[in-house]
């Protein structure tokens, strides 16, 4: 969905761009996506979500509202799909809104959090401080439904320190579920013109990338999952459209790539030999090798050979390391 509903405009923000999104989808046009989607999925057990995206969708128009989440509610009625999700502003929380929600199945509710920082919520132009993003939590945590929290590093006036606060209070306020966003300059934004006079300055991709890992690694040791890291692609982004800032096409692979980098070096216990074989996770034997192969190529320069093998059934971020003779 294009911005809708927003009271203000916050610095960094034109969600047109960045949603790729223009025009407000009608209902038959939300159907059609729907059906079309879950055509493309295969048969047997699953679980699949209808999200609402990219607007303010507790500060829509009512009856809006009813038509966006009565189509969902028929295909949650009919087992198609097991929940709905939508995000919004702290802001527009309230037990009346949070009734309605929960009235049409809806399970779980996106906060754009960003920061949990004063200063760096009132430079970014977000219209609320901290306590509305607690607030809100509180309720929907109340109200039995799965809570997501999203954060946005990198924004004016914003630190490691006050991001890594961010992170923080975000797993304290009892978060099941973040997201993980570098700011980015967007043409036509206000941003945009900070950027130009030399009043912001963005972080580099190397920074973003160390500041997301460390994140990262808070978020899991505390149970709540990350479920993005980075923007999702669009012709915007990949055009005209990104004036600067920390933007790769395959940001969560950098991270994951320097997650694992960082499980290399720590590796105290090496063998002696010019060749090895290490064994990983099979879902993660891409970002184990690296972008690139990055890692593979920076471990060859202790070994001759370096030979990556996928494992069904190895826990998450685990490795064996074995001579190869």
């Amino acid at each position: 969905m294009p911005e809708l509903a927003c009271p203000f405009q916050c610095v960094f923000c034109d969600q047109h761009r960045i949603s790729g999104m223009e025009d407000v989808p009608e209902a038959h046009k939300v159907i059609h996506l729907i059906e079309r989607n879950l055509s493309t999925f295969p048969d047997g057990p699953k679980t699949v979500e209808i999200a609402f995206f990219g607007g303010n969708f507790t500060g829509l128009p009512g009856n809006l509202q009813l038509i966006y989440l009565e189509i969902a509610q028929k295909f949650l009625i009919k087992g198609l799909v097991q929940g709905i999700r939508i995000s919004t502003r702290p802001d527009y929380i309230d037990l009346e809104k949070l009734q309605l929600l929960r009235n049409y199945g809806v399970t779980t509710i996106e906060l754009g959090a960003q920061s949990l920082d004063a200063e760096v919520l009132r430079m970014s132009g977000r219209g609320h401080g901290p306590e509305a993003v607690e607030r809100a939590s509180k309720l929907i945590l109340q109200y039995g439904f799965r809570l997501g929290l999203q954060m946005m590093i990198g924004l004016p006036h914003d630190t490691f320190e006050k991001s890594y606060e961010t992170a923080k209070r975000i797993i304290e306020l009892g978060a099941h579920e973040t997201r993980i966003y570098p700011c980015l300059v967007i043409k036509g934004t206000a941003l945009e013109q900070m950027y130009l006079r030399g009043d912001y300055r963005v972080l580099t991709l190397e920074q973003a990338v160390d500041w997301s890992l460390r994140l990262w690694q808070l978020f899991a040791e505390a149970g709540v999952k990350v479920i993005r890291l980075g923007l999702h692609p669009s012709e915007g982004l990949n055009g005209d459209d990104l004036v600067a800032g920390p933007y790769h096409p395959s940001f969560k692979e950098l991270v994951m790539t320097a997650l694992w980098r960082d499980m290399f070096e720590k590796h105290s216990v090496w063998p002696k030999s010019d060749s090895v074989i290490i064994e990983v996770p099979a879902n993660e034997l891409g970002v184990a090798v690296g972008h690139k192969a990055s890692n593979r190529n920076w471990l060859k320069k202790s070994y001759r050979e370096v030979v990556f093998r996928g494992k069904y059934g190895q826990e998450p971020q685990s490795f064996l390391i074995k001579p190869n003779n």
